[in-house]
């Protein structure tokens, strides 16, 4: 009889334990989750006469800028939108929407849609979640969600938002040779065999494998610690293990023979533009971010776009030149890393106003030296700088020096410059862009004629984000691991030593926390800029036609409104964006109007769209709610750029920044003036030109990025970085005084 107890209790156990094993492998694969959906649209359009009194607004501070000038043509509405919104749609954004990552939770393409409407008040955005992990089912959904948001608009030809499907083609390659960067795809057309089946995306890399490559350990780990919050671990499961069961669509077949249920890729963007042309449909494809250094490797340079084709004129339209990573705008000649003969790395020495961090790194072994000027001193400082300088973009290179802080490292690596992106990458620069020629065999030049847009590239579906300077957290991408979780998952990390460590020993540490690096680019974390399009009406076609002819202008998230004109062509006024062939002294006109100041809080008609729960999650409690008062322009700057004519032309010679200046007088209508460029003629060369319109200073998140103390030379002595995570996290939005802008697209004209 004991014996039959025994063998039913243990029997019984096993069972208990079986289950328990099933309950588990459950978990790690998301077998209790739910699946992510793309929401419901909760607000109403904007009334029609709000719509009519916000572009009246515009059309008024035009004429009064005009003063009764002659005008060549109908004047033309201007429009603001954000191209580069994500939700937790993209792999990135779910993973740093976790709890782990101090996340809100989930914000769907449908939270993107009343933002944009009534937080923002856009009149066009479009959807770009990373292509590379999407599902079919996601993909599904987002167009469904895209089309109920135009549906919800009112009338298609005078809607309140024009809403655009898209995704981000996310490459980051390991080598300069290797990376094309990230590119937004825009498409036209919403008609279920307008657009394709699949979003397109790069290779499975450094961003897919935020998802993929975490082991079940380590996700069943957060669950177990993160118990409070079990279930959005078990969602985050769910999510990974649908992306991971997803075939990969196979290589060579036309992508309208490909089966629906399979993950498109396209290595290159050769193979990216010949697929978007095989479906047929308009599309736009815009390249981003370039000059963020936590994307591009040490030492990237456009120019291997140029030589190999890999640029289509008709799709890549116009750069962003500013987002919530910051502008990517200038050119400086300086190098973070060096390249001996054999492509070995080096460590460049410091400029007047750019010091390497490499370079930092051996000064800081050198401050930790008994004697700093002995040779074996001199020793741990070289080994420190060319360890550094071959970490590349790790972000645990700024481990080789042990026990620093993000204080330490002053603001090496970093442009001085408006709002800059981190570890900038001169080389990836828009002016970079448009002064650099490729050469091919037959000696011909090529050239990417961009103009210049802005966005937001927000990864909590908050389209428009730079209407107001608040709310860092959400309304910038300002992030970080919780301290506390950090410690319990990663490896100690070694204390300080005056012995640099080595290459194997950096590779093998796995630090949750973040290092110095990490912690200083939330110093470099902005709100969003827009992108303005010069319209004649607010239809789709309408905005699309105005990106098409780069008829456009880009913000650091002020309403700017900016006009940027040829005057003396034979086919009359060319605006921003026109390419003439001309032979005479051109004549341009500038004119700038400052954005609305802003007033608390939300306008009656989004507090009645939203309820109050939604409107305080989305929007944080303040909306676009512009007063009738318009900020100063103060200045505005004209850059000249003479693209190369040979391929050892140096570029920083081809660049003239400003080239022309002309000082506003204080005038709340705006500023304007002409100028011609007498030199023109006798060059017979290409020549480029935008304009570059300032407003007066005005408080922004982290306007004073690492906020530096400076010694009477002007070198960065003491740094007070914003934090995002740890315990000397920042709960203030770290305000400093900025002057926020407009960039024109070029005028390019060629003899």
């Amino acid at each position: 009889m004991m014996r039959r107890i025994a063998i039913s209790v243990a029997a019984l156990a096993a069972v208990l334990v079986l289950l328990l094993l099933l309950a588990v492998w459950g978990v790690g694969k998301g077998g209790f989750g739910e699946d992510q959906y793309a929401g419901q649209i909760a607000g109403r359009p904007i009334p029609a006469e709000l719509v009519t009194a916000r572009q009246r607004a515009r059309d008024e501070a035009r004429q009064r800028i005009a003063r009764g000038g002659p005008e060549a043509e109908t004047p033309r509405q201007i429009l603001f939108g954000d191209l580069h919104v994500h939700t937790t749609f993209s792999n990135d954004a779910f993973f740093f929407s976790l709890p782990l990552m101090q996340g809100e939770g989930a914000h769907p393409p449908a939270d993107a849609c009343d933002f944009a409407r009534h937080c923002s008040a856009l009149d066009f955005w479009s959807i770009n979640d990373h292509a590379e992990l999407i599902t079919p089912r996601q993909w599904r959904e987002t167009k469904e969600s895209i089309r109920q948001c135009n549906a919800v608009a009112g009338d298609p030809e005078n809607p309140d938002l024009v809403s655009f499907l898209g995704w981000e083609w996310s490459n980051m390659g390991d080598t300069p040779e290797t990376h094309f960067g990230h590119k937004n795809v825009i498409v036209r057309d919403l008609a279920e065999d307008s657009v394709p089946a699949r979003p397109i995306g790069a290779t499975r890399g450094v961003l897919t494998r935020l998802v993929l490559d975490q082991p079940m350990a380590f996700r069943l780990g957060l669950a177990w610690v993160e118990s409070e919050w079990l279930d959005r671990y078990v969602d985050f499961n769910r999510y990974a293990a649908e992306a991971g069961s997803v075939s990969i669509c196979e290589e060579g077949v036309p992508p309208r023979d490909l089966p629906s249920n399979c993950m498109e890729y396209a290595a290159t963007p050769d193979v990216l533009f010949a697929k978007l042309a095989l479906w047929g449909g308009a599309s736009l494809v815009i390249p981003h971010g370039l000059s963020w250094g936590i994307h591009a490797p040490t030492n990237s340079d456009l120019i291997h776009q140029l030589r190999r084709g890999w640029h289509d004129p008709k799709r890549q339209r116009f750069v962003e030149v500013y987002s919530g990573h910051g502008t990517s705008e200038r050119f400086g000649d300086f190098e973070h890393v060096g390249r001996g003969a054999a492509g070995e790395a080096s460590c460049p020495k410091p400029s007047e106003d750019f010091t390497p961090c490499c370079w930092r790194a051996g000064e800081l072994i050198r401050e930790r030296c008994e004697d700093p000027s002995d040779a074996a001193c001199e020793e741990r400082v070289r080994r420190a700088r060319q360890t550094f300088a071959e970490m590349g973009r790790d972000p645990r290179r700024f481990l080789t020096v042990s026990g620093t802080e993000a204080e330490d490292w002053l603001d090496c690596g970093q442009l001085r410059d408006f709002l800059p992106a981190l570890d900038y990458r001169p080389r990836m620069s828009a002016q970079y862009a448009l002064a650099r020629r490729g050469f091919g065999e037959d000696g011909e030049p090529t050239a990417m004629r961009l103009g210049l847009a802005g966005a937001s590239d927000n990864h909590y579906a908050r389209a428009g984000t730079g209407y107001k300077e608040f709310a860092r957290r959400g309304m910038t991408d300002a992030r970080g691991a919780r301290s506390d979780l950090g410690e319990r998952f990663a490896t100690e990390a070694p204390e300080p030593s005056p012995e640099p460590l080595s290459l194997a020993e950096l590779r093998e540490l796995f630090i949750l926390t973040p290092s110095p690096g990490t912690e200083r680019g939330n110093s470099y974390l902005y709100t969003g800029g827009l992108t303005a399009v010069h319209t004649t009406g607010r239809d789709r076609e309408a905005v699309w036609a105005a990106l098409g002819r780069r008829e456009i202008y880009a913000t650091s998230g002020d309403r700017m409104l900016l006009w940027f004109d040829l005057l003396n062509d034979e086919g009359g006024l060319r605006p921003m964006g026109s390419e003439v062939q001309l032979t005479h002294t051109p004549r341009f006109r500038v004119r700038a109007v400052g954005a609305l100041e802003q007033l608390p809080g939300c306008p009656d008609y989004a507090v009645d769209a939203l309820d109050s729960e939604r409107l305080e999650r989305l929007c944080k409690g303040e909306c676009y709610n512009p007063g009738d008062r318009r900020k100063l322009i103060t200045r505005i700057e004209v850059i000249r750029i003479r693209p190369q004519q040979r391929p050892d032309e140096p570029v920083a010679s081809l660049i003239e920044d400003p080239w022309f200046r002309f000082d506003c007088p204080p005038d709340p209508a705006g500023c304007s003036f002409e100028f011609e460029d007498p030199s023109y003629p006798a060059t017979g060369r290409e020549t480029i030109y935008y304009a570059r319109a300032i407003e007066a200073p005005s408080p922004a998140i982290n306007g004073e990025l690492l906020r530096c103390d400076y010694d009477e030379d002007g070198r960065c002595i003491r740094t007070r970085p914003c934090f995002a995570s740890g315990p000397k996290e920042a709960e203030d939005d770290c305000l400093g005084m900025i002057e926020e802008r407009a960039w024109s697209s070029p005028i390019f004209l060629r003899p």
